[in-house]
């Protein structure tokens, strides 16, 4: 336990293979040497007060059942069921005696930036509680427990192998969501235009460390800057310059875990105007500062 410049108290729990760190309700997720993912198997009773952490967070009940809160909601998830906790929704879980599960932790960001998956946007922000009636919970399941097994044999590339069936689960719910609001007839066509979003998006990744702006993707697309951002935000759920800050952020994180490059040459790199700016975005995207970010993440070598 240590206090923080901040008078904060910051505590750390050993685990087999690695530490928890939490900083008032801000947990800092640690992971095994060149991977982003861990899973914990316990059967132990244990209750964990709300905190919140930028890594998404899935229970997988196997015997029992795993009482969560949620933002402002209450789930029993029993030993069939699912969760999936978005990142940073503040959360508290318990679980009794008799019960065991798996909880899975990882970080989403090469999840969720997939071009396709910014189609069901909305559903990777909010919790997703599969219970016994949920069309996609058995497929559901069986990819989360092949992802369990894969993470145990440790086998070479284990981390990606894992990814590999964590891309299929959302790839899933992604299917089985669009699906019932077809059905439903209250699927907004999200396809519109996608050849010029699609095109911006490859402008933009490869353009964002420059200052680039709405005017110089629209003109690249051959649009106005109106119907532009009104086509890109319909089918990414998200405004051009939110994207582009994304961008930004994950190539400035992949700097800061994987060189030892200064702070302020990492900013100009990832296309921030000045450190200033660098520090805000990136505190409000991953709840701390790059500098933290380095300790907590980056390569020791």
């Amino acid at each position: 336990m240590e206090n923080s410049a901040n008078g904060e108290i910051m505590t750390r729990s050993r685990f087999p293979d690695g530490f928890r760190i939490l900083k008032g309700k801000q947990e800092y997720v640690t992971y095994i040497e060149h991977s982003s993912l861990r899973v914990w198997y316990s059967e132990t009773p244990w209750h964990f007060e709300s905190h919140y952490h930028s890594a998404v967070e899935i229970i997988v009940p196997i015997r029992g059942e795993v009482i969560y809160t949620v933002d402002d909601g209450s789930y029993r998830v029993q030993s069939n069921e699912v969760l999936i906790v978005p990142p940073n929704h503040p959360h508290s879980l318990t679980m009794h005696e008799g019960s065991a599960r798996y909880l899975l932790l990882f970080e989403p960001d090469n999840i969720f930036n997939m071009r396709d998956m910014q189609l069901v946007d909305g559903m990777l922000k909010e919790p997703i509680y599969l219970t016994g009636q949920s069309e996609a919970l058995e497929s559901i399941r069986a990819l989360l427990l092949q992802t369990v097994s894969c993470y145990e044999r440790r086998e070479l590339l284990w981390n990606s192998l894992c990814y590999s069936y964590l891309l299929q689960m959302y790839a899933r719910l992604g299917q089985f969501a669009m699906s019932r609001e077809q059905r439903q007839g209250d699927f907004r066509n999200h396809r519109i235009d996608p050849e010029i979003v699609d095109s911006a998006r490859l402008y933009i990744d490869q353009n964002c460390m420059r200052d680039i702006s709405l005017s110089d993707v629209s003109s690249f697309t051959g649009f106005s800057k109106c119907y532009f951002s009104r086509v890109f935000k319909q089918q990414m759920g998200m405004s051009f310059s939110e994207y582009l800050r994304r961008k930004r952020v994950s190539m400035a994180e992949e700097l800061l875990i994987h060189s030892h490059q200064p702070i302020q040459e990492i900013a100009m790199r990832a296309g921030f105007g000045s450190v200033a700016t660098f520090n805000r975005v990136f505190r409000d995207a991953k709840n701390c500062t790059p500098s933290r970010y380095r300790e907590i993440y980056g390569d020791m070598t």
